[in-house]
Order: C-alpha cells, then sequence, then structure tokens
C-alpha cells in the first residue's frame, strides 16, 4: 500500500491550534482513495465507519476508479477515519490514500455522513 504521508502531513499541518481552548479542534479533509476500492462496499463501510466517529460529510464513487469522500470533524476523529482509508473493508485494496485540506462549506446544510451520486 503506497499511502501519500507527505499530503496527510501537510494537510495536518494547515490546521492551527488555538492555545488554551478546551474545545475540540475541528476540520475539513478531502481524500482520495486508489485501488480496488469500487464494488467491494467501500463507500458503505466508509459511511459507517464515519458515522461511528461521528463525523458528517460525503463518499462518493469516481469515474476513474476512485473513491472521494469530505470529511469534516473533530482532528482526532478525523485522524482515525485516515488511518481506517488505508485499509478499508476486507474485499478491498488500497494502493494509495492522499489527503488535502478540504472546503468545509461544501457541506452545509448537511447532517450526518451520507452516500452521493457519482461523480
Amino acid at each position: 500500500m503506497n499511502v501519500d504521508y507527505a499530503s496527510i502531513a501537510a494537510a495536518r499541518a494547515r490546521t492551527t491550534a488555538h492555545p488554551g481552548s478546551m474545545m475540540s479542534q475541528r476540520v475539513c479533509r478531502s481524500l482520495h482513495i486508489h485501488g480496488r476500492v469500487q464494488g467491494v462496499g467501500y463507500r458503505w463501510a466508509l459511511c459507517a465507519e464515519a458515522t461511528r466517529l461521528g463525523l458528517t460529510g460525503w463518499v462518493r464513487n469516481r469515474r476513474d476508479g476512485t473513491v472521494e469522500a469530505l470529511v469534516n470533524g473533530d482532528l482526532e476523529a478525523v485522524d482515525k477515519l485516515l488511518a481506517w482509508a488505508q485499509h478499508g473493508p476486507p474485499m478491498a485494496r488500497v494502493d494509495r490514500v492522499t489527503a488535502s485540506e478540504g472546503n468545509a462549506g461544501e457541506l452545509s446544510g448537511r447532517q450526518g455522513f451520507q452516500q452521493i451520486a457519482t461523480f
């Protein structure tokens, strides 16, 4: 499995902490998952894991054979989903996961985590 740690580290570094804040740090990440990730329950499983972690956002197949997700929530929960995404469900074969800063504005009005139409 090829994990793009540089993009993950860069996305995390762009998140600024608020010293002294007791509130959880919220982040938004855009994920692209490459490998055998369509037709193996990847979207359903990612949606279930994100819901379990209390995240909001969406996941969808892309016509190029990848899976894309926009994930918003507590930094620790987003990091846990990112770690899960690197292996996915049992039938998946994840070759690479890239993460970048996401646009939380795209989630305006959405609640929970859901599968959306292929792009």
